[in-house]
């Protein structure tokens, strides 16, 4: 398992050398026809990777885990919806012009890394710029609980340097059923008649019995899929330098973050 891992680690490494040796500058941004450059913009790009690994030979055993909800998310990263459909709020780069896309290519070719969405795009980041956080939800449907098997958010801020922070949650469908009361089947009544039931029949079954209608009956039970376990989580903040490949990650799930500054 370790060997693996470290195999994996050495491919990303060699990726991101890769990618920036190779990287061009291309002119991928235009504001009109004027082509006037705002101050501290960037190109910011993130490539959200899961890494191929079983997770029950992952030592950091995280399902029962008590996982706090993270704040609402202000703007739409990438969410990928039960059909497919992806959406963002964002105008996003074509994944072959990003300096991380060769990379990314180069990560899914090796075979141990799946690549779950590669973003890019253009935004202003001045100093003490506070920014929403950006949604995501990609990876595997989980139809058991109607999500995505990677959830979570991140977000970008900046003071004297730029910061990225990422809450990440990796889920997966529990191996273990439960067990749940099944639903009694009981015939349809009217109310009018459940009325003349309580007021006149003087509830016979119980001064009869001098007990409740469920005394001596067991409750029926019935196996379903259990919820959903946390595998791993990613909770950082990591400061950033510009042209630089930065990788924040946890044991299945990583992100490659990298900036670059717009020069007018």
């Amino acid at each position: 398992m370790q060997a693996h891992i470290l195999c994996s680690r050495q491919t990303l490494a060699s990726a991101a050398l890769f990618a920036s040796v190779a990287f061009t500058p291309a002119t991928l941004w235009a504001q009109g026809a004027s082509g006037n450059v705002p101050n501290d913009y960037y190109r910011a790009e993130l490539v959200i990777l899961q890494r191929l690994v079983d997770p029950a030979g992952i030592e950091e055993q995280m399902a029962n885990k008590s996982v706090e909800p993270v704040e609402a998310a202000g703007k739409t990263l990438w969410v990928e919806q039960e059909s497919g459909e992806r959406v963002t709020e964002l105008n996003l780069v074509p994944r072959n012009q990003l300096h991380l896309g060769e990379a990314a290519n180069r990560l899914e070719r090796s075979g141990n890394y799946r690549v779950l969405a590669s973003a890019g795009w253009y935004e202003a980041f001045p100093p003490d710029y506070e920014g929403e956080p950006l949604r995501v939800a990609i990876g595997d449907w989980l139809a058991e609980s109607g999500q995505r098997a990677v959830e979570g958010q991140i977000t970008i801020d900046r003071q004297r340097y730029l910061h990225v922070n990422v809450q990440l949650n990796h889920w997966a469908v529990s191996d273990d059923p439960e067990a749940v009361p099944a639903e009694p089947e009981t015939p349809p009544q009217t109310e009018a008649v459940a009325e003349f039931s309580d007021q006149d029949s003087g509830n016979t079954l119980d001064s009869e019995t001098g007990g409740s209608a469920s005394e001596g009956t067991g409750t029926a039970y019935q196996l379903r899929p259990a919820p959903v376990e946390l595998v791993t989580w990613i909770r950082e903040t990591r400061r950033m330098r510009s042209e630089e490949i930065h990788f924040i990650d946890s044991p299945t799930v990583g992100v490659l973050v990298f900036f670059k500054k717009i020069e007018g």
